[in-house]
């Protein structure tokens, strides 16, 4: 590769989503592509689409994609000219970036210097605040006695945010209210930073009542160009994590759009920066806007952007890794229509947003158009393992405004179909219809006002949803032969002389279990609660499809069935059941009462919860941390904890026994 063309071979050094995005533009421009993988990633779907592929390593992150000795030998065994950093891990680690350069491989991101002098949120503010852009009033300093820290929150008045000055991605990071919260805040917090990225400092920050978090897209090349790609509202967020991105920013003038993006180019001048970064901003109610980080690094949500610039970011980090100039100058960057990006995670978010690991058994999404983009890393068959992101997939839409790409965002979510995890699809669905944000009343607190309703139980089913699961797994199970020589014996259509048997199914959900009687005719089928009177409904099935006529209302629902769990989808609803075999009941099903079990694999963090006294329901018993971040396990009831089965460190398998946790007071426990 001379002269500005583009390289032969790329390493990417990444995995999941963007790795296989990478992969798509590559083939694209002609480019050879090397992937690398873990142990747990072996069969993983940027393995399969990659052109050649190297092994680094073990599971863990910090033994394989965080082992830049081996990323660099894979690149030299393999000829690669260029290693693509994708996001996280070590996309904005200006070590690597320098070894990369020391190594004779072009690092496709900013300078080391860059990535440097914006790593340290501290040091990012003071460099920010002498190229004359805003920021947050706070301490970043670097006495990091908690005393102090406490001293510097307290002047700068709650409430206040304390924030990893490494960090990114929501990862240590915590809103205090009121100065009691603050020193376990902070011991949390610098645990968190601590592991995730080795750095357990933090700065104090003032909280921004009501704040917008507003990003823009910069990008620079080595001929000294700087441009803005305009703006992304990022405002809705879960525990700083982000949660649904649209460009552009809704309810921003014009006025604000061009400040902002000026103070964004001034900030990536600031620092000579080459290749694509965002500057993010927090916006207050007033229309004030202060510099928050840079991520110098490619963001997650990059493809609304290129939907509504019609422009593809890692094409343009291709060009200009390889010394070209930007293909574009900024009177020529214009956008159109909006588009919204929802991440589709494998965690319960009914339960706390746990994680969720296990096999995707069903994986469907609606088809790719014009109008709506799948980014994904799995394929159905692939396994959500707990050593990273659990994210299954991004569910980017496009429209000419806001209100259709709203329409087409909702309809995307209710059309997603996995089988296999638990996803967070209920949480988005519900989030896209909830009022303020249609009518665009965005600020970073949104979720956490409305969570109990984004939170709110799945709606019982009632009786015509009992009857259409058991017609959905009936219709599913009979025998179908296509050929027409096969077998009447083999047809499970309960067909015997002088009229078809009677068949039972038993189903379970929300804790109760009730058994339907379906009676198969010629051309319809009685359906009804065992003992009650029969319903009479007509059946058509094209898989995953159940078309049904119960007592002349036809419906359309979607059924899955894997093993004993029967998922139907009824609109934004889902109804989820177990098929009840009455032949195998399971035996242990009390093994583990009065015990709270690990709900994933994980590591144990702190214990919390007193032996022998009695307890609240709700009160903390444990921390765990898995996939990067803490999870507290709470009692499920009124108790008292008689022992603790893990300690301290120890790392626990999904479903093992953690706590010995018992009804009634510390006498009757003992």
């Amino acid at each position: 590769m001379t002269g500005g063309a583009l390289f032969d071979t790329v390493l990417i050094a990444n995995r999941g989503e963007i790795a296989c995005r990478i992969i798509a533009t590559c083939r694209r421009l002609g480019i050879r592509t090397v992937a690398v993988y873990s142990d747990a990633d072996r069969n993983a779907r940027h393995v399969r689409l990659a052109d050649e592929a190297v092994h680094i390593g073990p599971s863990a992150a910090r033994e394989s994609y965080l082992r830049a000795d081996k990323l660099l030998d894979a690149a030299r065994r393999t000829g690669a000219q260029a290693i693509h950093p994708g996001y996280g891990f070590l996309s904005e680690n200006a070590a690597f970036a320098q070894a990369c350069a020391d190594a004779g491989v072009v690092f496709i991101g900013p300078k080391p210097s860059s990535i440097q002098a914006m790593g340290d949120k501290r040091e990012a503010k003071a460099l920010m605040q002498a190229a004359g852009v805003p920021v947050t009033p706070g301490y970043h300093g670097d006495n990091q006695e908690p005393a102090f820290l406490q001293q510097q929150a307290d002047d700068i008045r709650y409430p206040v945010l304390i924030k990893a000055s490494a960090g990114g991605g929501g990862k240590g990071m915590r809103l205090v209210e009121k100065r009691e919260d603050f020193a376990a805040a902070l011991l949390s917090c610098q645990r968190e930073a601590e592991s995730s990225f080795g750095d357990a400092r933090v700065l104090i920050e003032r909280y921004i009542v009501r704040p917008r978090h507003v990003e823009m897209q910069v990008f620079g090349d080595r001929h000294g160009n700087v441009v803005h790609l305009f703006e992304r509202d990022c405002s809705v967020q879960r525990r700083h994590q982000k949660v649904l991105e649209e460009a552009p920013a809704p309810e921003l003038s014009d006025a604000q759009r061009e400040a902002m993006a000026q103070a964004a180019v001034a900030a990536a001048r600031a620092v000579d920066y080459v290749g694509a970064g965002t500057i993010e901003f927090i916006v207050g109610e007033a229309g004030d806007f202060h510099f928050m980080e840079m991520n110098t690094r490619l963001q997650v949500e990059h493809p609304v952007t290129e939907l509504v610039t019609g422009i593809d970011l890692v094409e343009w980090q291709l060009r200009v890794a390889a010394g070209q100039p930007l293909p574009l100058r900024q009177d020529q960057i214009h956008h159109r229509g909006h588009a919204i990006e929802a991440r589709l995670y494998a965690e319960d978010a009914l339960k706390g947003f746990l994680p969720s690991t296990g096999t995707l058994q069903v994986m469907q999404f609606p088809e790719a158009t014009a109008h709506v983009r799948i980014d994904t890393g799995v394929e159905q068959g692939d396994a959500i393992s707990p050593w990273y992101d659990p994210m299954i997939a991004k569910l980017i839409v496009w429209d000419e405004d806001r209100p259709h790409a709203l329409q087409r965002l909702r309809q995307t979510i209710d059309a997603v179909r996995v089988v296999g995890v638990t996803t967070n699809a209920v949480f988005l669905g519900r989030l896209a219809r909830q009022a303020d944000f249609a009518a665009a009343r965005l600020d970073t607190g949104l979720v956490a006002r409305e969570i109990d309703t984004l939170l709110a139980p799945l709606p019982e089913a009632d009786d015509a949803v009992w009857m259409l699961a058991a017609l959905g797994l009936w219709a599913r199970t009979r025998a179908s032969p296509t050929d027409a020589n096969a077998s009447p014996w083999a047809l499970r259509d309960g067909w015997r002389i002088g009229a078809s048997a009677p068949r039972y199914i038993e189903l379970s959900a929300g804790g109760e279990t009730r058994r339907l009687a379906l009676q198969p005719h010629a051309d319809h089928v009685e359906i009804g609660f065992d003992g009650a009177p029969l319903h009479v409904a007509t059946v058509a099935w094209s898989a995953p499809t159940l078309t049904a006529a119960l007592d002349g209302v036809r419906r359309n629902v979607d059924v899955l069935v894997q093993g004993t769990q029967v998922v139907l989808y009824r609109g934004e609803d889902r109804y989820v059941f177990e098929h009840v075999d009455p032949l195998h009941r399971h035996a242990g099903a009390e093994a583990h009462a009065g015990a709270v079990v690990a709900p994933m694999p994980g590591r144990i963090v702190e214990l919390l919860a007193p032996l022998g006294t009695k307890i609240a329901k709700g009160t903390p018993l444990l921390v765990m941390e898995a996939m990067k971040m803490e999870h507290t396990l709470q009692a499920p009831h009124d108790g008292v904890v008689k022992a603790f089965l893990a300690r301290q460190g120890d790392l626990v398998a999904d479903g093992a026994v953690l706590v010995d946790f018992v009804d009634g007071d510390a006498e009757t426990a003992a």
